[in-house]
């Protein structure tokens, strides 16, 4: 599921319901616009099929100011960031049949700052569109259990042969080992 903080800048809410009209939204240039919740709903189910994680997702597109209050809360990191993953708890009370049973399962939530990615599309040279896959990519292998600060490479390795295959440029973590700009 794909959600659209409504606390985002009114030329934001303004261009989601442009998009469902197919008039033009004022304020971005088109490769900046974000992208209609049904596409990336769709490489969504495409990402979490090749990575064969189960469960239900919920995608936040959301400010810099809650991304900000979203990694003090639980990161204890008082600053705005691209991309946060929260993997689902199971409750220790809940057997493992419950929890398996269709539609009940839930793999996490990610939560992705649209002023970041807007930023990170321009200085990488590409559509905000791309950027969000970028980001929800790499949101989706957190999910499934992969941790670039601990795993000796292994997301690192993952996530650079699905942006291949997905046709996805540079990721979150080779900017970061090249210096670039996230």
């Amino acid at each position: 599921m794909i959600f659209l903080d409504p606390d985002l800048d009114p030329v934001a809410a303004l261009q989601e319901r442009a998009a469902r009209s197919r008039s033009s939204a004022r304020g971005f240039p088109r490769n900046q616009r974000i992208p209609s919740a049904r596409t990336l709903a769709r490489f969504l189910r495409d990402v979490q099929s090749i990575l064969k994680l189960r469960g239900q997702v919920t995608i936040l597109l959301t400010t810099d100011d809650a991304i900000r209050r979203l990694n003090r809360q639980f990161r204890g990191k008082n600053k705005a960031t691209d991309v946060l993953s929260f993997p689902a708890v199971t409750p220790p009370d809940v057997s493992k049949a419950r929890h398996g049973a269709p539609g009940q399962e839930i793999a996490g939530d990610v939560a992705i700052s649209v002023h970041r990615a807007r930023k990170q599309a321009t200085d990488q040279g590409h559509a905000l569109a791309i950027e969000l896959k970028v980001l929800i990519l790499h949101g989706l292998l957190h999910l499934a259990g992969y941790d670039h600060e601990t795993d000796d490479g292994e997301m690192a390795r993952r996530e650079q042969r699905l942006r291949a295959k997905l046709r996805l440029p540079q990721g979150l973590i080779e900017r970061s080992e090249k210096g670039l700009p996230a």
